[in-house]
């Protein structure tokens, strides 16, 4: 098992490793596409006062990465990604339906056994930006940009996420997991 889930992240086996990350990315391209067809207006580049008014601080950034690693290990553990979705940007829920998104991580509900025990570290640790968390703006509208990792042996196992704002807080629009 520890094998398996080394390969599965680490890249020992490219064929599933790749696998599991193009599903993984394309679930997250599909959901930033959408985002561009939704809007009429064209990008634009603002101020960096407007910037710096949408950016969270460092402990609200924390615990929304990690309520987004709760939720998905609970989806895993549960196999039901109803709350995950529910709690997603209505970019990512007019893209995916549920049943969508679990066939997504099919492979990682599969291999739940070995995946879990991580997924439970995870949420107890704080997540570590590796690069400052950023904004950028899609047609006019925030999109929260944090990168990191979790320190978890043998390797740490790398995350990406992207939030946009909607009614004042930041949905989910994007998950990576590496």
């Amino acid at each position: 098992m520890r094998n398996f889930l080394s390969t599965l992240f680490f890249g020992k086996d490219p064929l599933l490793n790749g696998l599991f990350l193009i599903t993984i990315l394309s679930l997250a391209a599909l959901g930033c596409t959408n985002l561009a067809k939704n809007e009429n207006s064209s990008s634009t580049s603002n101020s960096t006062a407007e910037v710096d008014s949408d950016m969270p601080d460092d402990r609200l950034l924390k615990a929304t990465v990690k309520l987004t690693t709760a939720e998905f290990a609970n989806a895993i553990s549960t196999e039901d990604f109803a709350k995950l979705h529910k709690n997603a940007s209505t970019e990512f829920q007019n893209q995916y339906s549920v049943e969508e998104t679990k066939n997504v991580f099919a492979d990682a509900i599969k291999n739940k056994r070995a995946l879990l025990p991580m997924l439970a570290k995870l949420v107890s640790m704080d997540p570590e930006f590796t690069e400052p968390p950023s904004i950028r703006r899609e047609q006019n509208r925030p999109i929260l940009v944090v990168k990191g990792r979790y320190d978890t042996k043998p390797r740490p196992l790398e995350f990406e996420y992207e939030y946009v704002k909607q009614f004042g807080s930041y949905k989910l629009l994007k998950l990576i997991l590496k």
